[in-house]
């Protein structure tokens, strides 16, 4: 009778729910509290995002970090608190009968359990997510400017691109004699090119834009710097945006889309797999015509067949491709936008390839940092060797603040503004009006337009502002934390136009 009594015990629908639900919150707790203490708190939407989106070609490692940090203390934790609960022994040796019985048991696991899933749950700013999707922002109707409406005109002679975009690259890198936040520069090539070019900048020295909602992770940050709109993931068929064969924004008019329609030859490079949060869809939706990564880096002979390091293949060798096809379409007999994505300076750490050299501090992220900074300033003086160069704008820009938070927790005061990089070189417009700018990612669309000698009627295209023009940016306009915030709530032009292609009435 005892052995069917624990048997009994064992199967009791009270002890499955509660160890279900234990299971769960803990699985919910370690998850959000590995996300948070690697990345920061980039927004709930940034992880909406990428949890429903291709997650085929994420770095090596990541997963498995994943599992040790959040996957096994699920675990352990659980079973521990089923047994403290429902068959810690009442006297040494002899274990309470029909514990699982106890309602006091069953209380206790279900309020541990909703506990720890509310702390989630403020971990990863679900409350503030949720909060936003309850109120309505009219900031498009007021603001947005739609680039099919607005006109654009070229120059006679239409100059190509070189758009270099950094993984995390931010002017908190500099030393603090300079406005970072550093004992020492770690990119002295990269604050070079900054000072003795165009560099759009938050003070009266080398500096950058706020990362704002929706653009804090890559695809984000692609697309508010390409299209001037933040990435806001649907209310409707979350579960397949951003996933191969789905329409990605159908509505939007990117910078790409007007490039394309103008006649350029436009190409991406990325040194992992570009199906990975939706970039390849993206792109090749909107008036790209190919697309290189990891797989075709292979076919072509950069990298051996079944070369697979950190994301894919380390800058070292994206530089190399990148030289090698630039030259190939630069001979084509039509313009050129040529956009390439770095990836060594990705968290946690970075990665460390044989170029890179040993840093005074430690710092495995330093190494890293440092080895991106000397590799796009020998790339800028191969673009600047080459006979297209003499036509071509060359727009060096970080995607967005660096997620590898422990790093900024042990090097940065958390008092330090972080802001992201960006530098113009051999632009065709110019302006005084550089320094003391507010501005963020969604500026960059009409901005690099212009420095490729487009006119822009008005100046604004998206929610972005020329930053050429006198026109003050929606951030200057509005402050930071109000546009951010408008950035993050929900909006009905949004959802209607971009995801659906119907344009709403405007009040």
């Amino acid at each position: 009778m005892e052995t069917k009594s624990k048997k009994h015990n064992l199967l009791s629908p009270a002890l499955i729910i509660c160890a279900g639900l234990l299971l769960i919150a803990y699985l919910c707790f370690f998850s959000a509290r590995w996300f948070v203490s690697t990345y920061g708190r980039l927004g709930f939407d940034s992880i909406l995002f990428t949890l429903n989106s291709d997650m085929h070609g994420v770095q090596d490692g990541l997963l498995l970090r994943f599992a040790l940090y959040a996957a096994l203390p699920t675990v352990l934790f659980t079973a521990l608190s089923v047994f403290l609960l429902f068959f810690f022994p009442r006297k040494t040796g002899k274990y309470l009968k029909n514990r699982c019985r106890n309602p006091w048991s069953a209380v206790v696991a279900v309020a541990l359990s909703l506990g720890l899933t509310g702390f989630a749950a403020w971990d990863v700013e679900l409350d503030d997510y949720l909060l936003d999707q309850i109120q309505e922002s009219d900031l498009y109707e007021k603001y947005y400017v739609n680039p099919d409406d607005a006109q654009i005109t070229f120059p006679a002679e239409k100059r190509n691109l070189v758009y270099i975009m950094l993984e995390s690259m931010e002017t908190s890198y500099l030393s603090r004699d300079l406005g970072g936040g550093m004992d020492e520069n770690l990119i002295p090539e990269l604050y070079s090119l900054a000072s003795e070019n165009i560099n759009f900048s938050h003070n009266n020295g080398v500096g950058g834009f706020y990362c704002t909602s929706g653009a804090t992770w890559t695809i984000g940050a692609m697309v508010a710097q390409t299209a001037g709109i933040p990435l806001k993931t649907p209310t409707e068929d979350v579960n397949e945006y951003g996933k191969e064969g789905e329409d990605f924004l159908p509505g939007v008019t990117s910078i790409t889309s007007i490039l394309h329609d103008a006649g350029y030859y436009q190409a991406l490079m990325v040194g992992s797999d570009a199906a990975f949060g939706g970039r390849e869809p993206y792109f090749l939706q909107h008036g790209m015509d190919k697309v290189y990564d990891i797989y075709t880096a292979r076919a072509d002979g950069i990298v051996p067949s079944d070369y697979f390091v950190w994301w894919g293949m380390e800058d070292l060798h994206l530089f190399e491709y990148a030289r090698q096809e630039l030259t190939k379409i630069a001979a084509l007999d039509q313009p050129f936008a040529f956009t390439m994505l770095t990836v060594d300076t990705h968290h946690v750490g970075g990665y460390q390839c044989s170029y890179c050299e040993e840093s005074a501090s430690g710092e495995s992220y330093d190494q890293s940092i440092s080895c991106s900074s000397r590799q796009v300033a020998e790339f800028v003086a191969w673009l600047q060797a080459q006979p297209f160069y003499e036509n071509t704008t060359v727009i060096i820009v970080g995607d967005h603040e660096s997620m590898d938070n422990g790093y900024f927790e042990r090097n940065v005061s958390d008092r330090y503004q972080r802001m992201v990089y960006n530098c113009i070189l051999n632009s065709a417009a110019e302006t005084p009006l550089t320094k003391n700018r507010q501005f963020t990612a969604v500026d960059l669309f009409p901005t690099t337009l212009a420095a490729m000698g487009c006119r822009i009627e008005g100046d604004r295209l998206g929610l972005g502002t020329n930053l050429f023009s006198s026109v003050p940016t929606l951030t200057e306009k509005m402050g930071i934390r109000r546009f951010d915030d408008e950035l993050a709530k929900s909006s009905d032009y949004y959802e209607a136009y971009f995801y659906g292609q119907t344009e709403p009435e405007l009040p």
